[in-house]
């Protein structure tokens, strides 16, 4: 079980640690990259086929911008793709419709702006279809959620 976590600058690292913290609730093994569509296409493309090699199952991709890394990942890998709209400029709609705006046939999940915790979520829910011990995990991690939930708010809401 791994996962890659791929986004295109130094400055979206912070943004990107809500994946790897959703990773490592679930025990899932991960490696992280700073690598851009743009300036580095050669390493990008050498990467995603080393990841291919070895065996990981899913690509976790941030972009602020222009927002091309995860499109341009999916065009090159069978492997799913969540894409991180990063918020960049224009309040990050910008990189969210150009994340979530895919040709047919080259789709990249895409969750909200700066929203990669739940990526990281989207990994785990991929995972699980695989892995039984993750869904069972999973299961768990929703149960207590819930329960969190009710507890906190049983009594009602005071202003």
């Amino acid at each position: 079980m791994k996962v890659a976590i791929i986004f295109g600058s130094k400055s979206d690292k912070d943004v990107m640690k809500g994946a790897v913290q959703a990773l490592l609730e679930f025990g899932i093994e991960y490696k992280a990259y700073i690598l851009s569509a743009h300036r580095v296409p050669e390493k990008l493309l050498a990467t995603i086929k080393q990841l291919e090699i070895e065996n990981y199952e899913c690509i976790i991709a941030g972009a602020g911008l222009s927002a091309h890394l995860p499109g341009v990942i999916a065009s090159h890998t069978t492997l799913p793709v969540i894409g991180v709209p990063i918020n960049a400029s224009l309040s990050g709609l910008d990189s969210l419709l150009s994340i979530v705006q895919m040709p047919k046939s080259i789709p990249v999940a895409t969750v909200g702006i700066n929203n990669s915790y739940n990526a990281g979520m989207l990994a785990v829910q991929i995972l699980s279809i695989k892995y039984n011990e993750i869904k069972e995990k999973l299961v768990k991690y929703r149960i207590d959620m819930k329960e969190k939930f009710i507890k906190e708010n049983n009594e009602g809401v005071e202003f």
